[in-house]
């Protein structure tokens, strides 16, 4: 498998690890958006959250809990959390993750 993010998972590409369980990892993005940027991955892949929630919809909960989690751990007063499905939405690690984002306001709609 060429995905990075199954390379991390697996040790063969170091990451700083906020979150290693049985379900998912989390570490934060290379290209933050935000002061705090993580992304949230499942251990089993899929290629996005649509079809994660088909295939083994528990660990979209176990990936929104890791987010209420470190948002505590973090001090964040309030977090966005974006899944981005398909190229033309911005997807381009082809694997379902959800990030994290935090440390600054948002506004709305979100670009």
């Amino acid at each position: 498998m060429n995905c990075i993010f199954c390379k991390i998972i697996a040790g063969e590409i170091p990451a700083n690890l906020l979150v290693d369980n049985n379900d998912l990892v989390a570490f934060p993005d290379l290209n933050p958006q935000a002061p705090t940027h993580i992304l949230i991955v499942p251990k089993r892949h899929v290629e996005n959250a649509a079809e994660l929630a088909e295939v083994q919809p528990s660990a979209l909960a176990e990936l929104f809990k890791a987010a209420k989690k470190l948002s505590v751990d973090l001090n964040l007063p309030g977090y966005r959390t974006v899944f981005n499905t398909g190229e033309a939405a911005g997807q381009s690690v082809f694997n379902a993750h959800l990030h994290l984002l935090g440390g600054r306001a948002f506004g709305w709609p979100p670009g």
